[in-house]
Protein backbone atom coordinates (compact mmCIF):
# COMPACT_ATOMS: atom_id res chain seq x y z
CA UNK A 1 0.00 0.00 0.00
CA UNK A 2 2.47 2.63 1.15
CA UNK A 3 4.48 1.62 -2.77
CA UNK A 4 1.57 2.32 -4.41
CA UNK A 5 0.66 5.77 -2.85
CA UNK A 6 4.71 6.46 -3.01
CA UNK A 7 4.33 6.12 -6.79
CA UNK A 8 1.10 7.92 -7.30
CA UNK A 9 2.55 11.11 -5.12
CA UNK A 10 5.65 11.41 -6.24
CA UNK A 11 4.85 11.41 -9.99
CA UNK A 12 2.15 14.51 -8.90
CA UNK A 13 4.90 16.00 -6.77
CA UNK A 14 7.25 15.90 -9.86
CA UNK A 15 4.97 17.52 -11.77
CA UNK A 16 4.28 19.89 -9.26
CA UNK A 17 7.60 21.38 -8.60
CA UNK A 18 9.30 21.27 -11.65
CA UNK A 19 11.23 18.59 -10.96
CA UNK A 20 11.83 15.01 -12.78
CA UNK A 21 14.50 14.09 -15.26
CA UNK A 22 11.83 13.57 -18.11
CA UNK A 23 11.24 17.20 -17.88
CA UNK A 24 14.79 18.63 -18.05
CA UNK A 25 15.23 16.42 -21.54
CA UNK A 26 12.28 17.58 -22.83
CA UNK A 27 12.80 22.06 -22.64
CA UNK A 28 15.82 23.11 -23.62
CA UNK A 29 18.03 24.75 -20.58
CA UNK A 30 17.51 28.20 -21.32
CA UNK A 31 13.66 28.11 -21.01
CA UNK A 32 12.31 27.88 -24.43
CA UNK A 33 9.47 25.86 -25.83
CA UNK A 34 10.60 23.46 -27.91
CA UNK A 35 8.26 21.26 -30.57
CA UNK A 36 9.55 17.90 -28.10
CA UNK A 37 7.76 20.20 -25.12
CA UNK A 38 5.18 20.85 -26.98
CA UNK A 39 4.33 17.31 -28.38
CA UNK A 40 3.96 18.70 -32.14
CA UNK A 41 6.26 18.33 -35.22
CA UNK A 42 8.72 20.54 -36.59
CA UNK A 43 6.40 21.61 -39.14
CA UNK A 44 3.64 21.84 -36.71
CA UNK A 45 5.65 24.18 -34.16
CA UNK A 46 6.19 26.29 -36.39
CA UNK A 47 2.96 27.15 -37.95
CA UNK A 48 1.95 27.38 -33.95
CA UNK A 49 5.17 29.78 -33.53
CA UNK A 50 3.70 32.19 -36.55
CA UNK A 51 0.16 31.92 -35.10
CA UNK A 52 1.25 33.34 -31.98
CA UNK A 53 2.91 36.56 -33.61
CA UNK A 54 0.05 36.65 -36.29
CA UNK A 55 -2.12 37.12 -33.15
CA UNK A 56 0.61 39.03 -31.10
CA UNK A 57 0.65 42.00 -33.85
CA UNK A 58 -3.12 41.53 -34.64
CA UNK A 59 -3.73 42.54 -30.93
CA UNK A 60 -0.98 45.61 -30.96
CA UNK A 61 -2.58 46.96 -33.80
CA UNK A 62 -6.12 46.70 -32.11
CA UNK A 63 -4.65 48.77 -29.29
CA UNK A 64 -3.19 51.28 -30.97
CA UNK A 65 -6.39 51.88 -33.12
CA UNK A 66 -8.31 51.69 -29.89
CA UNK A 67 -6.10 54.09 -28.35
CA UNK A 68 -5.73 56.36 -31.39
CA UNK A 69 -9.97 56.68 -31.06
CA UNK A 70 -10.16 58.00 -27.46
CA UNK A 71 -7.19 59.90 -28.40
CA UNK A 72 -9.11 61.25 -30.96
CA UNK A 73 -12.28 61.97 -28.87
CA UNK A 74 -9.89 64.07 -26.07
CA UNK A 75 -8.85 66.13 -29.29
CA UNK A 76 -12.26 66.78 -30.10
CA UNK A 77 -14.06 67.54 -26.53
CA UNK A 78 -10.69 69.66 -26.26
CA UNK A 79 -11.77 71.72 -29.71
CA UNK A 80 -15.37 71.66 -28.53
CA UNK A 81 -14.81 73.25 -25.01
CA UNK A 82 -11.99 75.13 -25.88
CA UNK A 83 -9.39 73.76 -23.52
CA UNK A 84 -5.53 73.57 -24.37
CA UNK A 85 -4.58 70.96 -26.46
CA UNK A 86 -2.54 67.72 -25.81
CA UNK A 87 0.90 67.16 -27.29
CA UNK A 88 0.38 63.47 -26.51
CA UNK A 89 -2.87 62.92 -27.90
CA UNK A 90 -2.13 65.02 -31.07
CA UNK A 91 1.11 62.98 -31.59
CA UNK A 92 -1.06 59.73 -30.94
CA UNK A 93 -3.39 60.46 -33.40
CA UNK A 94 -0.61 60.83 -36.17
CA UNK A 95 0.87 58.45 -35.54
CA UNK A 96 -2.65 56.62 -36.47
CA UNK A 97 -3.16 58.27 -39.67
CA UNK A 98 -6.39 60.37 -40.63
CA UNK A 99 -8.09 57.35 -41.32
CA UNK A 100 -9.19 57.03 -37.11
CA UNK A 101 -12.61 58.23 -36.58
CA UNK A 102 -14.38 58.23 -33.66
CA UNK A 103 -16.65 55.62 -32.33
CA UNK A 104 -20.20 55.48 -33.15
CA UNK A 105 -21.76 55.79 -29.66
CA UNK A 106 -18.94 58.44 -28.85
CA UNK A 107 -19.72 60.40 -31.76
CA UNK A 108 -23.20 60.42 -31.33
CA UNK A 109 -22.99 61.83 -27.83
CA UNK A 110 -20.45 64.54 -29.13
CA UNK A 111 -23.17 65.37 -31.87
CA UNK A 112 -25.94 65.48 -29.08
CA UNK A 113 -24.08 67.67 -27.19
CA UNK A 114 -23.20 70.05 -29.94
CA UNK A 115 -27.01 70.38 -30.83
CA UNK A 116 -27.90 71.11 -27.13
CA UNK A 117 -24.83 73.90 -27.21
CA UNK A 118 -26.62 75.34 -30.45
CA UNK A 119 -29.81 75.92 -28.69
CA UNK A 120 -28.20 76.95 -25.71
CA UNK A 121 -26.49 79.21 -27.78
CA UNK A 122 -29.75 80.49 -29.75
CA UNK A 123 -31.53 81.51 -26.48
CA UNK A 124 -28.45 83.42 -25.13
CA UNK A 125 -27.92 85.19 -28.74
CA UNK A 126 -32.28 86.21 -28.00
CA UNK A 127 -31.68 87.16 -24.76
CA UNK A 128 -28.70 89.15 -25.60
CA UNK A 129 -30.64 91.12 -28.78
CA UNK A 130 -33.24 91.92 -26.50
CA UNK A 131 -33.54 95.88 -25.18
CA UNK A 132 -33.09 95.57 -21.68
CA UNK A 133 -33.68 98.94 -20.91
CA UNK A 134 -37.19 98.13 -22.40
CA UNK A 135 -37.49 95.45 -20.43
CA UNK A 136 -36.45 97.29 -17.54
CA UNK A 137 -39.03 100.20 -17.51
CA UNK A 138 -42.29 97.47 -18.64
CA UNK A 139 -41.18 95.44 -15.56
CA UNK A 140 -41.04 98.90 -13.16
CA UNK A 141 -44.23 100.31 -15.44
CA UNK A 142 -46.04 97.05 -13.99
CA UNK A 143 -45.12 96.66 -10.99
CA UNK A 144 -46.26 100.80 -10.11
CA UNK A 145 -49.29 99.55 -11.73
CA UNK A 146 -49.93 96.77 -9.59
CA UNK A 147 -48.74 99.13 -6.32
CA UNK A 148 -51.51 101.32 -7.18
CA UNK A 149 -54.06 99.10 -7.56
CA UNK A 150 -53.31 97.22 -4.12
CA UNK A 151 -53.60 100.32 -2.23
CA UNK A 152 -56.75 101.16 -4.11
CA UNK A 153 -58.75 97.83 -3.10
CA UNK A 154 -56.59 98.05 0.60
CA UNK A 155 -57.16 100.40 3.42
CA UNK A 156 -54.11 99.12 5.10
CA UNK A 157 -51.94 100.58 2.85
Amino acid sequence: MAFLMNQMLSSKLKTFSGGGAEEDGAAAGNGKETPESKGMSREEFEEYQRQLVEERIQRDKDFATKKAERANLRVALRDKYRLPESAQDSATVQMAGDDIDLPEDLAKMVDEDEEEEERDESFLNQLQSMDLDALKTKAQSTMTEMKQTAEEKCSVM
